[in-house]
């Protein structure tokens, strides 16, 4: 089986208190995060919350990355989703704990759009005229299901 892509999501805890209510300090550690992880930045935005807290986003062609900081307990959660093969998200983890100060935390690695390829690896991106044969691993069952009581809850509503 081959994924189209990694996610981690990070429990940071123990971290600098001043870094994680610091919007600037938050987002140049984001960003650069990005950038030593060889991923491509498109965009980035960030909000600092009164009195407590940083929220942020970095769009990478690749995907995203984003944090949600609570200073008042010295923790942060943060979220790092690359597809393709050209990144180790986990470079992106390593510059986080540092520049957050984590001296405690857990993480969990997830891979994201898993299909059976008959060992044949799955591109990042595809040409237009190229017509990838992937199975997915799940049964298309319960989406077909979502759909059809949407088609119900629509006709109700009618």
């Amino acid at each position: 089986m081959e994924a189209l892509g990694r996610q981690i999501l990070v429990e940071f805890y123990n971290c600098d208190k001043s870094v994680l209510q610091n919007k600037k300090e938050i987002e140049e550690a984001m960003v650069d995060a990005c950038i030593i992880g060889k991923a491509t930045v498109v965009t980035h935005t960030f909000h600092e919350f009164s009195p407590f807290g940083v929220s942020g986003v970095v769009v990478i062609a690749e995907s995203h990355v984003a944090i949600h900081t609570w200073p008042e307990y010295g923790y942060a959660a943060v979220d790092i989703f690359t597809c393709g093969d050209t990144i180790n998200p986990w470079d992106l983890f390593n510059h986080l704990k540092v520049k957050l100060g984590s001296s405690h935390f857990s993480n969990m690695e997830l891979k994201r759009g898993l299909f059976e390829t008959n060992g044949e690896r799955i591109p990042h991106k595809i040409e237009d005229d190229k017509n990838i044969s992937t199975t997915p691993t799940h049964t298309d069952t319960f989406n077909t299901a979502l759909h059809e009581d949407d088609c119900d809850l629509e006709e109700k509503l009618a």
